[in-house]
């Protein structure tokens, strides 16, 4: 029988933190967008908040994805085995481009966190020698992703870089440009503190609380949950007798 791979449970709670997080927000979004909340879409918090969220998730991501390099005995198979699992993360970015192409198609997800997540999958092998020097390349992309958002075009061919035309308006967007740097800076972060797969820093083990066990469950099931959650709360609020029009 294969040993299972150890999980590190303060990953979990991280990635299950942000998705509380996820769900507060599109819950609240979703709410304000069906005319049942009313939130000043102008507020700091609400525009900060799903950046954060945003952030956390793709950086986890890199440190995940780097623990899981690091624990590879041959790697000579990494290049297709996670361009397999980068894809398949991305055709469900693109699931939801035709989902919300077809009930909100004046801003539909062209280039959402799922395409990222899974672009930055299938790229990161090129990434995997440069070690450390992926907290410099993370910076600078993110730096380069903030410049490019001064500039607009004419096209949305550029989306995927950070470069969207004038008016764009869509409902999630996390362009190569700045977010891919976030993902470097968790694979420097894996690096650095989860050596060989193995962790390189004591820290006391909660895994046994009842909320931080809550929160791995979430961790575990996040991709379930982001696909699950707006659609559970648009028919839970039918059930409630509320006319969901899109």
């Amino acid at each position: 029988m294969q040993k299972t791979a150890k999980r590190f449970w303060e990953l979990d709670a991280a990635r299950g933190f942000a998705v509380v997080l996820m769900v507060i927000f599109n819950y609240a979004f979703a709410l304000r967008y069906f005319g049942i909340l009313a939130i000043t879409s102008s507020n700091l918090f609400w525009f900060w908040l799903p950046r954060f969220i945003g952030a956390l998730f793709i950086f986890i991501a890199g440190v995940s994805l780097t623990i899981s390099y690091n624990r590879k005995k041959i790697k000579k198979d990494v290049f297709s085995q996670y361009a397999k699992r980068g894809l398949m993360i991305f055709l469900l970015g693109i699931a939801i481009t035709l989902v919300t192409w077809i009930f909100v198609p004046q801003e539909a997800v062209l280039f959402g966190i799922l395409h990222l997540i899974g672009s930055s999958i299938i790229i990161a092998p090129f990434f995997f020698r440069f070690k450390r020097a992926n907290l410099l390349l993370g910076a600078l992309i993110i730096l380069a992703g903030i410049y490019l958002q001064s500039f607009s075009v004419d096209t949305n061919m550029l989306l995927w870089l950070g470069l969207k035309p004038y008016g764009f308006a869509t409902l999630d967007y996390f362009p190569l440009m700045p977010w891919f740097g976030f993902f470097l800076l968790g694979m420097f972060f894996g690096d650095v503190f989860y050596k060989r797969g193995k962790k390189m820093f004591k820290l006391h083990d909660f895994s046994d609380n009842v909320l931080v066990s809550f929160l791995t469950f979430l961790g575990r099931n996040s991709l379930k949950i982001y696909l699950l959650h707006i659609p559970a709360l648009i028919l839970f609020l039918i059930a409630l007798g509320f006319h969901i029009s899109f």
